[in-house]
């Protein structure tokens, strides 16, 4: 029994884990719950769904894109999904974009890839993109900055905390 007990107050401790993208919620008065899976899970959306009970569509895949004019922009994606190159190149207003690499991602968000906030490190200016199939739904998992911790919060408070703007970015238009 005490060994049970030890291990609930070893998760209870893991849960409160407070990261600089929990505080930029908290500062803004933006609801949300924290959630964590172990640092083991394989690494991907759909993993991280798969370790909290969510469906794929659940978990946000946030993704940087660069244009040939030098802007970056963040793009949020259900772990099921892709973005539409046409529908991306329109939002971004470029015909030459690309996914940032690694060290470009890490050098403009502060974080490596796999688990990137989708708030709190873009600068003045910098934009965000939601596709709208993710407004249809309750919650939302979003990377908290560390592997095994992840962010639960609703559509409305998703755009609240990223100011997004929410568009398709992956259903075709219909003919």
């Amino acid at each position: 029994m005490s060994s049970l007990l030890l291990k609930k107050r070893c998760v209870a401790k893991v849960e409160t884990l407070k990261l600089p993208a929990h505080e930029f919620l908290d500062q803004h008065n933006i609801p949300y719950e924290i959630m964590t899976f172990p640092d083991t899970t394989e690494k991907g959306a759909a993993a991280v769904a798969s370790a909290l009970g969510f469906r794929e569509r659940q978990m946000v895949k946030t993704l940087i894109f660069q244009t040939d004019k030098g802007e970056k922009a963040l793009i949020m994606v259900g772990a099921d999904q892709n973005a539409i190159s046409g529908k991306l190149k329109k939002a971004l207003g470029s015909r030459n974009i690309s996914m940032a690499p690694p060290d470009v991602v890490k050098e403009t968000t502060g974080y490596v890839v796999g688990s990137i906030p989708p708030f709190h490190w873009q600068p003045e200016g910098f934009r965000n993109f939601l596709d709208e199939s993710l407004m249809l739904e309750e919650k939302l998992g979003v990377g908290a900055g560390v592997w095994g911790n992840e962010i639960i919060i609703t559509p409305a408070n998703l755009v609240a905390a990223t100011n997004a703007t929410v568009l398709n970015l992956c259903t075709p238009d219909s003919q």
